[in-house]
């Protein structure tokens, strides 16, 4: 049997990209997987055909969700192993742009959600010895010009990592992150409101300044959430892993 065989695990942002990807990775490893989001068919999408995958309607940055989403996970199947906060908000954003209702909704999905969503499951991690795994960005340490807020924002959600690591650690809960660089996803013209015709430009632009000459594929980035999640990562804690094909390098 699998080492994740009927662990509980949260997804955040799981109908698309990496959450999604995620989602199938600790489903196909026998965990029971309850994935959030915002767009009800997008989530139907991704439980189709999976028993152990199911879906709940939620704001990563409402408070009110968040209680209600462990509450859902726990009612459903009596515990919770595994919270990934994969849920992310960002914006093309030069200073010159910048508004107090664009940067509080950068925040709020980006910081305080995950850190309300992480207040709500304690009890629930403590009592598993479980384990939180952030997902952070390439730009969470490399600055960028125009993407200031989101890149402070991902900023935070690192050192958030590491405090919650030692602030946790005497309930032998562990918190790490992954730091994806550019991965394919509908971010650019989703999250990041780009035209088509200007998502392929960025993409052109990443694709040259990735030491490995690619953008990412969700799988990639999965693989490494899981394995973070898994006992055989029992003593490792408040890390930070870059998937990002070396472009944290350059």
């Amino acid at each position: 049997m699998s080492v994740l065989s009927d662990k509980v695990v949260i997804v955040t942002g799981g109908s698309s990209g990496i959450g999604r990807a995620t989602a199938l990775h600790f489903a196909a490893r026998g965990a029971r997987v309850l994935i959030t989001g915002r767009r009800a068919a997008a989530l139907e999408a991704v439980a189709t055909g999976h028993a152990d995958i199911a879906t709940l309607v939620a704001d990563a940055a409402s408070g009110a969700d968040a209680a209600r989403t462990v509450a859902e996970a726990v009612g459903r199947w009596g515990r919770l192993d595994v919270l990934v906060n994969n849920a992310g908000a960002g914006a093309i954003l030069p200073l010159a742009e910048a508004t107090a209702q664009r940067i509080e909704r950068i925040l709020a999905v980006n910081v305080t959600g995950p850190s309300l969503l992480a207040a709500a499951s304690l009890p629930h991690l403590a009592a598993s010895e479980g384990a939180i795994v952030n997902v952070s960005s390439t730009y969470g340490h490399r600055p960028a010009a125009a993407l200031s807020h989101y890149a402070a924002s991902k900023a935070a959600l690192e050192q958030l990592t590491r405090s919650w690591a030692l602030e946790l650690a005497p309930q032998r809960i562990r918190v790490n992150a992954v730091a994806p660089g550019p991965t394919a996803s509908e971010a650019l013209t989703g999250m990041m409101g780009l035209s088509p015709a200007a998502a392929a430009a960025v993409e052109a632009q990443e694709r040259q300044r990735i030491p490995l000459g690619r953008r990412g594929q969700p799988d990639e980035v999965a693989r490494w959430i899981v394995r973070l999640a898994e006992p055989s990562a029992a003593w490792v804690t408040g890390q930070v892993l870059a998937v990002d094909g070396g472009l944290g390098l350059v």
